[in-house]
């Protein structure tokens, strides 16, 4: 049986519409950044609601650290080491006066390194710090030198990476781009990302999805027209 041509159209700019939607999909954005996470049982992370300058972990409490690229907290690459104290601070014994914070910091992977850089291998560290430090104050203690841009956002942990700062990658070149989201440890830098606008080198999904829908409304109209004459 042969298929009506409006009925033909209609399919034919509906495939098209969602062709272009794929493709915005595709050129998804993301940040390149230095995630922050705070250890809950021996096994799990969870995203930190508060940068590190303004966390002040108890003691026995385990932070981490993770260099990705991820487009925002639903999506950030956690620390590959587990987040248990007593391996980690084992051979740092208790002292009266100060505390003991746990880090596992993870570079991560060369996928998503700047160009030209290789990234150190993920380490773990007890930092022994005064019982009102911060998290960023622990860090220091242990992994210095530590880079901070303009905004006070935490960009290099042990000189990696040696430059850029939360810069945004384009998801279909994996090229990164010249604007940095503002930020600091004050703020999740993934919030801090979301912040920064949507130039991520093409339209959004909500754009795209608006046209899809303008155009099977339209065809939809076209062919009700024809079948009444």
């Amino acid at each position: 049986m042969r298929r009506p041509r409006g009925t033909a159209v209609l399919l034919l700019l509906v495939a098209a519409a969602l062709t272009v939607l794929g493709a915005g999909n595709a050129q998804a954005a993301g940040y390149r950044y230095w995630s922050f996470w705070e250890g809950g049982t021996d096994t799990t992370w969870t995203y930190a609601t508060q940068g590190p300058s303004l966390v002040r972990p108890d003691d026995g409490t385990v932070q981490g650290f993770r260099f990705a690229v991820s487009e925002d907290s639903q999506d950030a690459a956690r620390p590959r080491r587990a987040p248990d104290f007593a391996a980690i601070c084992a051979g740092t014994p208790a002292q009266d006066g100060r505390k003991r914070v746990a880090l596992v910091i993870d570079a991560g992977t060369a996928a998503d390194a700047p160009d030209g850089e290789t990234p150190p291998a993920p380490r773990t560290a007890c930092a022994r710090v005064a019982p009102d430090a911060s998290t960023a104050q622990a860090l220091a203690s242990v992994a210095k030198p530590l880079r901070y841009d303009s905004s006070a956002m935490l960009c290099a942990i042990s000189g990696y990476p040696r430059s850029g700062c939360g810069e945004q990658v384009s998801g279909d070149s994996g090229a990164a781009k010249s604007t940095a989201p503002a930020g600091s440890p004050d703020a999740s830098p993934t919030a801090a990302a979301q912040g920064s606008g949507d130039d991520g080198g093409g339209p959004s999904a909500g754009v795209l999805a608006g046209g899809v829908a303008v155009l099977v409304l339209g065809a939809a109209a076209v062919l009700r027209a024809r079948r009444r004459r």
